[in-house]
Protein backbone atom coordinates (compact mmCIF):
# COMPACT_ATOMS: atom_id res chain seq x y z
CA UNK A 1 0.00 0.00 0.00
CA UNK A 2 0.89 3.70 -0.77
CA UNK A 3 1.54 5.42 1.68
CA UNK A 4 -0.02 8.28 -0.06
CA UNK A 5 -3.59 6.46 -0.47
CA UNK A 6 -3.38 5.77 3.41
CA UNK A 7 -2.99 9.57 3.84
CA UNK A 8 -5.99 10.27 1.36
CA UNK A 9 -8.07 8.47 2.95
CA UNK A 10 -7.31 9.78 6.34
CA UNK A 11 -7.60 13.63 5.42
CA UNK A 12 -11.01 12.50 4.07
CA UNK A 13 -12.44 10.90 6.98
CA UNK A 14 -10.67 13.86 9.20
CA UNK A 15 -12.60 16.62 7.23
CA UNK A 16 -15.79 14.73 7.33
CA UNK A 17 -15.90 14.01 10.88
CA UNK A 18 -15.02 17.81 12.10
CA UNK A 19 -18.18 19.01 10.06
CA UNK A 20 -20.17 16.09 11.56
CA UNK A 21 -19.00 16.63 14.67
CA UNK A 22 -20.16 20.53 14.85
CA UNK A 23 -23.45 19.29 13.62
CA UNK A 24 -23.92 16.45 16.21
CA UNK A 25 -23.26 19.44 18.90
CA UNK A 26 -25.54 21.76 17.49
CA UNK A 27 -28.41 18.90 17.38
CA UNK A 28 -27.91 17.42 21.14
CA UNK A 29 -27.77 21.27 22.36
CA UNK A 30 -31.62 21.79 20.80
CA UNK A 31 -32.75 18.44 21.63
CA UNK A 32 -31.12 16.77 24.65
CA UNK A 33 -30.76 13.89 22.36
CA UNK A 34 -28.57 11.28 24.29
CA UNK A 35 -27.80 9.34 20.87
CA UNK A 36 -26.91 13.08 19.54
CA UNK A 37 -24.38 13.43 22.54
CA UNK A 38 -22.88 10.15 22.06
CA UNK A 39 -22.72 10.70 18.00
CA UNK A 40 -21.07 14.39 18.69
CA UNK A 41 -17.97 12.63 21.43
CA UNK A 42 -17.91 9.73 18.74
CA UNK A 43 -17.04 11.88 16.05
CA UNK A 44 -14.90 14.06 18.34
CA UNK A 45 -12.85 10.92 18.55
CA UNK A 46 -12.63 9.70 15.54
CA UNK A 47 -11.43 13.39 14.47
CA UNK A 48 -8.65 13.07 17.45
CA UNK A 49 -7.35 9.44 15.94
CA UNK A 50 -7.42 10.60 12.62
CA UNK A 51 -4.96 13.82 13.69
CA UNK A 52 -2.93 10.93 15.65
CA UNK A 53 -2.86 8.77 12.42
CA UNK A 54 -1.40 11.54 10.19
CA UNK A 55 1.32 12.90 13.14
CA UNK A 56 2.37 9.14 13.21
CA UNK A 57 2.80 9.04 9.67
CA UNK A 58 4.71 12.23 9.42
CA UNK A 59 7.31 11.33 12.21
CA UNK A 60 7.66 7.83 10.92
CA UNK A 61 9.72 9.49 8.05
CA UNK A 62 12.74 10.49 10.05
CA UNK A 63 16.10 9.84 9.47
CA UNK A 64 17.26 6.88 11.37
CA UNK A 65 19.83 7.69 14.39
CA UNK A 66 22.72 5.85 16.31
CA UNK A 67 20.18 5.32 18.92
CA UNK A 68 17.35 4.20 16.49
CA UNK A 69 19.84 2.57 13.70
CA UNK A 70 16.52 1.16 11.76
CA UNK A 71 14.62 4.28 11.72
CA UNK A 72 11.24 5.05 13.15
CA UNK A 73 8.91 3.45 10.92
CA UNK A 74 7.21 1.91 13.78
CA UNK A 75 5.62 5.10 15.05
CA UNK A 76 2.71 4.56 12.99
CA UNK A 77 1.87 1.35 14.52
CA UNK A 78 2.40 3.27 17.94
CA UNK A 79 0.16 5.81 17.08
CA UNK A 80 -2.50 2.96 15.51
CA UNK A 81 -2.45 1.48 18.96
CA UNK A 82 -3.11 5.17 20.72
CA UNK A 83 -5.94 5.46 17.95
CA UNK A 84 -7.65 2.08 19.76
CA UNK A 85 -7.47 3.56 23.18
CA UNK A 86 -8.69 6.92 22.26
CA UNK A 87 -11.23 4.97 20.35
CA UNK A 88 -12.12 2.73 23.89
CA UNK A 89 -12.32 5.23 25.76
CA UNK A 90 -13.30 8.48 24.84
CA UNK A 91 -15.43 7.13 22.07
CA UNK A 92 -17.35 4.06 23.73
CA UNK A 93 -17.21 4.29 27.58
CA UNK A 94 -18.65 7.46 27.08
CA UNK A 95 -21.62 6.53 24.84
CA UNK A 96 -22.24 3.93 27.67
CA UNK A 97 -22.04 6.14 30.57
CA UNK A 98 -24.49 8.64 28.44
CA UNK A 99 -26.73 5.73 27.84
CA UNK A 100 -26.75 4.87 31.57
CA UNK A 101 -27.15 8.25 32.48
CA UNK A 102 -29.82 9.07 29.75
CA UNK A 103 -31.77 5.79 31.62
CA UNK A 104 -31.90 7.39 35.02
CA UNK A 105 -33.74 10.62 33.75
CA UNK A 106 -36.10 8.78 31.65
CA UNK A 107 -36.76 6.32 34.72
CA UNK A 108 -37.08 9.02 36.97
CA UNK A 109 -39.51 10.56 34.76
CA UNK A 110 -38.13 13.95 33.70
CA UNK A 111 -39.20 16.03 30.96
CA UNK A 112 -37.36 14.58 27.58
CA UNK A 113 -36.69 17.83 25.18
CA UNK A 114 -36.69 15.70 21.98
CA UNK A 115 -39.57 14.46 22.37
CA UNK A 116 -41.36 18.04 23.58
CA UNK A 117 -39.21 19.83 21.92
CA UNK A 118 -39.70 22.43 18.81
CA UNK A 119 -36.21 21.09 17.24
CA UNK A 120 -37.07 17.52 17.26
CA UNK A 121 -36.33 17.56 13.42
CA UNK A 122 -32.82 18.27 13.75
CA UNK A 123 -31.79 15.21 14.90
CA UNK A 124 -33.15 13.51 12.11
CA UNK A 125 -31.86 15.93 9.36
CA UNK A 126 -28.34 15.96 11.21
CA UNK A 127 -27.88 12.05 10.84
CA UNK A 128 -29.32 11.86 7.87
CA UNK A 129 -26.80 14.40 6.02
CA UNK A 130 -23.84 12.67 8.70
CA UNK A 131 -25.14 8.97 7.19
CA UNK A 132 -24.27 10.84 3.61
CA UNK A 133 -21.01 12.76 4.30
CA UNK A 134 -19.49 9.31 6.01
CA UNK A 135 -20.63 7.28 3.16
CA UNK A 136 -18.39 9.59 0.84
CA UNK A 137 -15.47 8.68 3.27
CA UNK A 138 -16.34 5.49 3.55
CA UNK A 139 -16.26 4.80 -0.11
CA UNK A 140 -12.70 6.68 -0.41
CA UNK A 141 -11.47 4.79 2.28
CA UNK A 142 -12.50 1.75 0.30
CA UNK A 143 -11.26 2.43 -2.89
CA UNK A 144 -8.15 3.74 -1.38
CA UNK A 145 -7.80 0.26 0.12
CA UNK A 146 -8.18 -1.93 -3.02
CA UNK A 147 -5.01 -1.58 -4.63
CA UNK A 148 -3.52 -2.69 -1.17
CA UNK A 149 -6.36 -5.79 -0.55
CA UNK A 150 -5.63 -7.20 -4.09
CA UNK A 151 -8.01 -10.64 -4.00
CA UNK A 152 -7.87 -11.32 -0.24
CA UNK A 153 -11.25 -10.53 1.54
CA UNK A 154 -11.64 -7.54 3.66
CA UNK A 155 -11.72 -9.20 6.83
CA UNK A 156 -8.08 -11.16 5.90
CA UNK A 157 -7.54 -7.22 4.65
CA UNK A 158 -8.04 -6.02 8.00
CA UNK A 159 -6.16 -8.44 9.92
CA UNK A 160 -3.06 -9.31 7.63
CA UNK A 161 -2.28 -5.69 6.61
CA UNK A 162 1.03 -4.18 7.27
CA UNK A 163 0.12 -0.37 6.91
CA UNK A 164 -2.27 0.32 10.17
CA UNK A 165 -4.43 3.75 7.83
CA UNK A 166 -6.37 1.99 5.82
CA UNK A 167 -7.32 -0.42 8.32
CA UNK A 168 -8.20 2.13 11.12
CA UNK A 169 -9.81 3.82 9.01
CA UNK A 170 -12.30 1.49 7.33
CA UNK A 171 -13.25 0.43 10.67
CA UNK A 172 -13.88 4.00 12.11
CA UNK A 173 -16.00 4.90 8.61
CA UNK A 174 -17.99 1.50 9.52
CA UNK A 175 -18.71 2.07 13.00
CA UNK A 176 -19.54 5.75 12.17
CA UNK A 177 -21.57 4.81 9.43
CA UNK A 178 -23.31 2.22 11.92
CA UNK A 179 -23.47 4.15 14.77
CA UNK A 180 -25.85 6.90 12.78
CA UNK A 181 -27.88 4.29 11.80
CA UNK A 182 -27.89 3.05 16.02
CA UNK A 183 -28.54 7.05 16.36
CA UNK A 184 -31.62 6.93 13.53
CA UNK A 185 -33.08 4.20 14.51
CA UNK A 186 -33.33 5.51 18.36
CA UNK A 187 -34.22 8.80 17.65
CA UNK A 188 -36.82 7.69 15.36
CA UNK A 189 -38.46 5.28 17.57
CA UNK A 190 -38.64 8.29 20.55
CA UNK A 191 -40.14 10.39 18.20
CA UNK A 192 -42.47 8.03 17.09
CA UNK A 193 -43.64 6.15 20.36
CA UNK A 194 -42.64 9.39 22.76
CA UNK A 195 -40.72 6.52 24.33
CA UNK A 196 -37.32 7.79 25.98
CA UNK A 197 -35.98 4.50 26.58
CA UNK A 198 -35.46 3.77 22.90
CA UNK A 199 -33.13 7.03 22.74
CA UNK A 200 -31.19 4.91 25.36
CA UNK A 201 -30.85 1.85 23.69
CA UNK A 202 -29.68 3.38 20.27
CA UNK A 203 -26.66 5.55 22.82
CA UNK A 204 -26.06 1.65 24.38
CA UNK A 205 -25.68 0.40 21.33
CA UNK A 206 -23.17 3.46 20.27
CA UNK A 207 -21.09 2.37 23.06
CA UNK A 208 -20.79 -1.70 22.34
CA UNK A 209 -20.26 -1.23 19.10
CA UNK A 210 -17.24 1.26 19.62
CA UNK A 211 -15.85 -0.99 22.45
CA UNK A 212 -15.60 -4.09 19.94
CA UNK A 213 -14.27 -1.63 16.81
CA UNK A 214 -11.81 -0.70 19.67
CA UNK A 215 -10.80 -4.00 20.81
CA UNK A 216 -9.91 -5.50 17.32
CA UNK A 217 -7.99 -2.56 16.48
CA UNK A 218 -5.99 -2.74 20.00
CA UNK A 219 -5.01 -6.86 19.28
CA UNK A 220 -4.17 -6.39 15.15
CA UNK A 221 -1.69 -3.04 16.41
CA UNK A 222 -0.04 -5.13 18.94
CA UNK A 223 0.41 -7.98 16.34
CA UNK A 224 2.60 -5.42 14.69
CA UNK A 225 4.23 -3.13 17.37
CA UNK A 226 5.23 -6.84 18.44
CA UNK A 227 7.04 -7.47 14.98
CA UNK A 228 5.32 -9.46 12.11
CA UNK A 229 7.40 -10.74 9.39
CA UNK A 230 6.69 -10.32 5.82
CA UNK A 231 3.33 -11.41 3.78
CA UNK A 232 3.91 -14.97 2.50
CA UNK A 233 3.42 -13.27 -1.02
CA UNK A 234 6.82 -11.17 -0.08
CA UNK A 235 9.04 -13.91 1.29
CA UNK A 236 7.90 -16.12 -1.59
CA UNK A 237 9.40 -13.62 -4.01
CA UNK A 238 12.10 -12.66 -2.33
CA UNK A 239 12.96 -16.80 -1.54
CA UNK A 240 12.93 -17.10 -5.46
CA UNK A 241 15.24 -14.10 -5.72
CA UNK A 242 17.72 -15.64 -4.20
CA UNK A 243 17.58 -18.85 -4.93
CA UNK A 244 17.58 -18.29 -8.66
CA UNK A 245 21.43 -15.94 -7.83
CA UNK A 246 24.05 -17.66 -9.42
CA UNK A 247 26.27 -19.64 -7.43
CA UNK A 248 23.45 -19.66 -4.12
CA UNK A 249 22.61 -23.66 -3.78
CA UNK A 250 19.77 -23.24 -1.17
CA UNK A 251 18.53 -20.99 1.14
CA UNK A 252 19.43 -22.51 4.40
CA UNK A 253 17.10 -20.24 6.12
CA UNK A 254 15.90 -16.98 6.52
CA UNK A 255 13.72 -14.75 8.39
CA UNK A 256 11.61 -11.45 8.11
CA UNK A 257 10.58 -8.25 10.40
CA UNK A 258 8.75 -5.20 9.42
CA UNK A 259 10.49 -2.17 11.02
CA UNK A 260 7.43 0.27 9.25
CA UNK A 261 4.90 -0.79 6.74
CA UNK A 262 7.15 0.03 3.64
CA UNK A 263 10.30 -1.14 5.61
CA UNK A 264 10.78 -4.81 5.85
CA UNK A 265 14.04 -5.93 7.52
CA UNK A 266 15.98 -9.72 6.05
CA UNK A 267 18.17 -11.97 7.23
CA UNK A 268 19.01 -15.23 5.72
CA UNK A 269 22.05 -18.19 5.63
CA UNK A 270 22.82 -18.90 1.72
CA UNK A 271 24.78 -22.26 0.57
CA UNK A 272 26.99 -21.20 -1.74
CA UNK A 273 30.07 -23.59 -3.33
CA UNK A 274 32.44 -24.88 -0.87
CA UNK A 275 35.68 -24.32 -3.40
CA UNK A 276 34.31 -20.56 -3.81
CA UNK A 277 37.32 -17.86 -2.51
CA UNK A 278 36.21 -15.19 -0.78
CA UNK A 279 36.00 -12.75 -3.50
CA UNK A 280 33.56 -15.31 -5.45
CA UNK A 281 31.78 -15.58 -2.43
CA UNK A 282 31.52 -11.44 -1.89
CA UNK A 283 30.38 -11.86 -5.51
CA UNK A 284 27.26 -13.94 -5.12
CA UNK A 285 26.06 -12.04 -1.72
CA UNK A 286 26.33 -9.05 -3.93
CA UNK A 287 24.39 -10.54 -7.07
CA UNK A 288 21.78 -12.05 -4.11
CA UNK A 289 21.34 -8.88 -2.42
CA UNK A 290 20.57 -7.02 -5.77
CA UNK A 291 18.24 -9.91 -6.92
CA UNK A 292 16.48 -9.79 -3.62
CA UNK A 293 15.85 -5.79 -3.33
CA UNK A 294 14.91 -5.57 -7.45
CA UNK A 295 11.78 -8.32 -6.06
CA UNK A 296 10.75 -6.64 -3.12
CA UNK A 297 12.33 -2.83 -2.97
CA UNK A 298 10.64 -2.70 0.70
CA UNK A 299 13.68 -4.69 1.75
CA UNK A 300 15.51 -1.56 4.08
CA UNK A 301 17.73 -3.69 5.98
CA UNK A 302 19.28 -6.79 4.38
CA UNK A 303 21.92 -9.41 6.02
CA UNK A 304 23.09 -11.89 4.26
CA UNK A 305 25.37 -14.91 5.83
CA UNK A 306 27.46 -17.47 4.08
CA UNK A 307 27.42 -21.08 4.76
CA UNK A 308 28.51 -24.64 3.29
CA UNK A 309 25.74 -26.46 2.58
CA UNK A 310 26.66 -29.86 5.33
CA UNK A 311 22.73 -31.14 4.54
CA UNK A 312 22.82 -35.06 3.28
CA UNK A 313 22.43 -35.54 -0.08
CA UNK A 314 18.70 -36.64 -0.82
CA UNK A 315 19.19 -40.38 -2.17
CA UNK A 316 17.53 -40.82 -5.34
Amino acid sequence: MSASGGTKAVVAALVANLFIAVTKFAAWVLTGASSMLAEAIHSVADSGNQALLLVGGRRAKRAATPEHPFGFGRERYVFAFVVAIVLFSVGGLFALYEAYHKYEEVHAGHPNELIEGRWWWVPLVVLVAAIVAESFSFRTAIRESRHAKGKQSWVRFVRSARSPELPVILLEDLGALLGLVFALIGVGLTLITGNGYFDVAGTAMIGLLLVAIAVVLAVETKSLLLGESATPESIQKMRRALEGTDGVERVIHMKTLHLGPEEVLVAAKIAVPAADRAAEVARVINAAEARIREAEPMVSALYLEPDIDTAPASRP
